[in-house]
């Protein structure tokens, strides 16, 4: 019997050290708690793990998604260059995409950085549907 995507998303983290591992689950849950009926693609790159946040099957339409590396975990926002951070918590000075680097998880249940990802939400393409069940897909491996 084939894994789920729930397992094959496991057996991914479980490269990554505690810490790393830790980190991304409360950002897992935190956004899942806030975005609930969130599409999440995962993408199993060769030096990294990504779950990005959409709502619907569609890629492109995402608008967060949470990046694994060997030692942090950053937070992205897809079109954070068109989002109020008048706290200034966002880094990146690209056309598009910013980031927040989860140092401290706890970040996420601030009211500043729960506004900025309420808001990303709110500007999506198409709207989240909080009702229903989570999907998740995996979208491609890089690993080999």
């Amino acid at each position: 019997m084939p894994a789920t995507p729930a397992q094959q998303l496991n057996t991914f983290l479980r490269r990554f050290t505690p810490e790393v591992r830790d980190t991304a689950g409360a950002a897992l849950r935190a956004i899942r708690a806030q975005v609930p009926g969130a599409t999440e693609m995962v993408y199993d790159k060769a030096r990294s793990l990504v779950i990005g946040f959409a709502p619907r099957d569609r890629p492109s339409e995402a608008v967060l998604s949470i990046a694994l590396y060997t030692k942090w975990v950053n937070l992205y926002f897809l079109d954070g260059a068109t989002l109020k951070d008048p706290h200034r918590l966002l880094k990146g000075d690209g056309n598009r995409v910013r980031m927040l680097r989860l140092d401290d998880v706890g970040v996420l249940e601030s009211a500043p950085v729960r506004a900025l990802i309420a808001e990303a939400v709110k500007n999506a393409d198409a709207p989240f549907a909080y009702k229903g069940p989570r999907r998740m897909h995996i979208r491609s491996t890089g690993r080999r």
